[in-house]
């Protein structure tokens, strides 16, 4: 144990915040920290650690609040409750000196289910009662006097979305720190005790609550992290269970069953309840919203909403990062015109690269304040559980949902999501699947194409419909691939489907608003640091070598096929080029900026590889813009602007990219004269990129999940689905559109 003596001053003490979810948790802690906090991960993990100071600390003494992940109980399944377990028990963390324990007032007796469990642990413990606005709305009257009694621990009552009670929390984790104590414990069977002792015996170091947590888990948190000791520890664990079966108890329901009668005990006399209450508006609003048919019609017009607004509400932001990037590539090029190769990788491999990390932002900021808000108001959970009947058949269920959701915008938040699911091999699966949502970065390729190519020919409400379809692609492959993954090869059993349904609830903006801001930050930090290094490696691949007469080559060629057009004599035109002419100077310097793509390191490859993608009608140009976008998807359209010699500054709705690529033509083979843009080529390019992990991003945070292998995996074979894709795509349309 770390307590301090009772009334002995201290230096420094952590308080370990936790609860179920949807207790209110993460909003007590913003109020405790003051916003003042900081994230990190814990060592060895991918979970994401919060903590900050306590804002009103004791004299002399440094408060952290560390915010647990919210867990249900301490028979941990999932990554986030195991990182729990850990930490109240000491591993790999300092063990906390104070548990504050979150319970929701309007479901006290589950949710004394986990605080009871803490108490087990032996650690001091501060009750924080909350929402006890919506227990009075609901006919509950709490005896706080004989409850902090009955129980032996402070008993705090709270409204967190309002703040109330807070000051009075901060108090009592004051005096708790001073003189800790401690919740009734519970009293265990003999046959449990002595289970527990001979776990011990054969496990120097166990504590009880661990040796608890053994004989009660099966493949639970600390099974999987104390040693077998040789077997020894096995058999001990088979025969305590074997004992508890002889004395009665079944060790599956056992502990919940001795933990709730305990309760029931403390709690009597405690809590009054009022008369009979009428439905309640939760209750009215679920017979909608969970509705087979309108409350899927409801989700379908909130996700179309959501995603609406994503695109459209960003494009102003988005445009105006954009101009700010070439506000400042414009200001520092001049600066550097005496050194043309730092000029490049400042202005397009670092500048170029900053903005194409911060113009995703407002989508980022946009998906995360509609999925806060989602969640704060309990929406979320309704979702989930009208989505587990699209996912149940290939083995998930409907937690699957919200990583997927989240990869819609952008795959690296989906795929850190998955984070709250229980099962390793269903986690592993959402995982895999979330690269093949349809992500923003997708979006720009789309307009691109269609708008060039198909919108032309086939009008806008059918272009309309293609950009929707092309969302789906993605989704209608992975499906059968996770039935594939967890029916074959991971043998994934069906798993049940509980989820609680919160009441509904006006979001606390504050909050909504900070957490929006921590994402932002979080993809700044880590999804953005990648695509900028893979930015700078793909102007290097554009940039060397340098051909000496490919300046004067290029020249030559521009002036000879001006005059031509112009019907004018060479000297006329070499003359305005020498005096500056503005529309001579800019396209001279994008044809010698294709020309450099095209013997670049990385043109020279596409080159060689383009025979793999002919069968997809790509030509090398297509296959150059391709590879380019591997570290990030959105640089295609940078690099078509810069192989057609219109400059890297075009964007998917430039007339000029559109006109050129519509009038590019086969220079040789079977193809020679056709044009290279049809729509089964423009087909193909979208099921590519709808299928393909090309974002170095994503591969890096799959990597942190699971480990370069599962990565390595997953960029394989999701290239190798997109090359089939797209060959299948061609080769069909090819013959259909004959």
């Amino acid at each position: 144990m770390n307590d301090a003596p009772a009334g002995a001053v201290r230096t420094s003490a952590l308080v370990a915040l936790i609860g179920n979810p949807n207790t209110g948790k993460t909003t007590l802690f913003n109020h405790l920290t003051g916003l003042r906090q900081k994230i990190a991960n814990y060592p060895g993990v991918t979970v994401e650690k919060k903590s900050g100071p306590l804002r009103r600390a004791p004299a002399g003494c440094a408060v952290e609040i560390l915010d647990l992940p919210g867990a249900y109980s301490l028979s941990a399944r999932s990554l986030d409750e195991r990182i729990a377990v850990d930490v109240l028990s000491g591993v790999g963390h300092r063990r906390p000196d104070l548990v504050v324990c979150v319970v929701d007032a309007t479901n006290l007796r589950r949710n004394l289910f986990l605080a009871s469990q803490v108490a087990d642990l032996g650690l001091p413990l501060v009750l924080v009662l909350n929402q006890v606005d919506a227990a009075r709305k609901q006919g509950l009257r709490f005896d706080l006097d004989r409850l902090e009694a009955q129980l032996g621990v402070p008993v705090v009552p709270t409204v967190a979305k309002r703040g109330e009670g807070v000051d009075a929390l901060i108090d009592a984790i004051h005096r708790a720190l001073r003189e800790p104590r401690r919740m009734a414990p519970i009293a265990w069977p003999e046959a449990v005790l002595e289970a527990r002792s001979r776990l011990r015996a054969v496990t120097p170091g166990l504590t009880d609550g661990d040796a608890t947590r053994l004989l009660f888990d099966s493949g639970g948190a600390v099974a999987r992290r104390v040693a077998t000791n040789g077997g020894g520890l096995e058999a001990a664990i088979r025969e305590g269970r074997e004992a508890l079966f002889k004395a009665g108890l079944n060790p599956g329901p056992a502990e919940a069953v001795l933990h709730y009668a305990h309760l029931d005990g403390l709690l009597e006399a405690t809590i009054e309840e009022g008369g009979a209450m009428g439905p309640a508006h939760t209750e009215s609003i679920d017979r909608l919203l969970l509705h087979r048919c309108w409350g899927t019609a409801v989700f379908l017009g909130v996700m179309w909403a959501v995603f609406q607004s994503v695109y459209t509400w960003s494009g102003p932001l988005m445009d105006g990062i954009e101009a700010l990037t070439g506000r400042a590539q414009a200001l520092v090029a001049p600066g550097l015109a005496g050194t043309p190769t730092l000029q490049s990788l400042v202005v397009d491999g670092i500048l170029g690269g900053v903005g194409g990390v911060v113009v995703f932002l407002p989508q980022i900021f946009l998906l995360f304040f509609w999925i806060g808000l989602l969640e704060d108001t309990g929406y979320m959970a309704r979702a989930a559980f009208l989505m587990d009947r699209l996912f149940g058949w290939c083995g998930l269920n409907g937690k699957s949902f919200v990583p997927l959701l989240s990869s819609y915008a952008c795959a690296i938040p989906g795929v850190m999501a998955a984070r709250t699911m229980e099962d390793p091999k269903a986690r592993l699966t959402t995982i895999l699947m979330a690269p093949f949502m349809s992500c923003s970065a997708r979006l720009p390729v789309y307009v691109l194409l269609i708008g060039a190519f198909i919108e032309p020919v086939s009008g806008a409400a059918v272009a309309g419909w293609v950009l929707f379809a092309m969302h789906f692609v993605g989704l209608a492959v992975s499906l059968p691939l996770a039935w594939f993954f967890n029916r074959v090869l991971l043998r994934v059993e069906p798993l049940p489907f509980i989820l609680e349904m919160p009441p509904y609830r006006a979001p606390r903006w504050r909050d909504l608003l900070w957490r929006m801001w921590e994402r932002g930050q979080e993809f700044l930090l880590r999804a953005g640091t990648v695509i900028l290094a893979f930015s700078v490696i793909i102007w290097a691949l554009l940039y060397f070598p340098r051909g000496e007469s490919l300046a004067a080559r290029e020249t030559a060629a521009l002036i000879a096929e001006t005059a031509a057009a112009a019907g004018v004599a060479p000297a006329e035109i070499e003359a305005r080029l020498a005096d500056g002419d503005s529309e001579l100077v800019a396209a001279l310097a994008h044809r010698i900026e294709g020309a450099q793509v095209e013997q670049s390191y990385l043109g020279r490859f596409g080159k060689t590889v383009q025979p793999l993608f002919a069968p997809a009608g790509f030509d090398w140009k297509i296959t150059v813009s391709i590879l380019s976008s591997f570290p990030a998807r959105e640089v295609i359209i940078a690099t078509l602007g810069i192989i057609y010699r219109l400059g890297p500054e075009i964007d998917e709705e430039s007339g000029s990219l559109r006109e050129r690529m519509a009038a590019e033509r086969w220079a040789a083979g079977p193809r020679a004269g056709m044009p290279v843009f049809t729509i089964p080529v423009v087909l193909a390019i979208m099921v590519f990129f709808a299928l393909c992990l090309q974002c170095g991003a994503t591969v890096a945070v799959i990597r942190r999940e699971l480990d370069w292998r599962w990565a390595a995996a997953a960029f394989a074979g999701m290239t190798l689905l997109a090359w089939i894709g797209a060959v299948v795509t061609y080769q069909f349309g090819a013959r259909w559109f004959a």
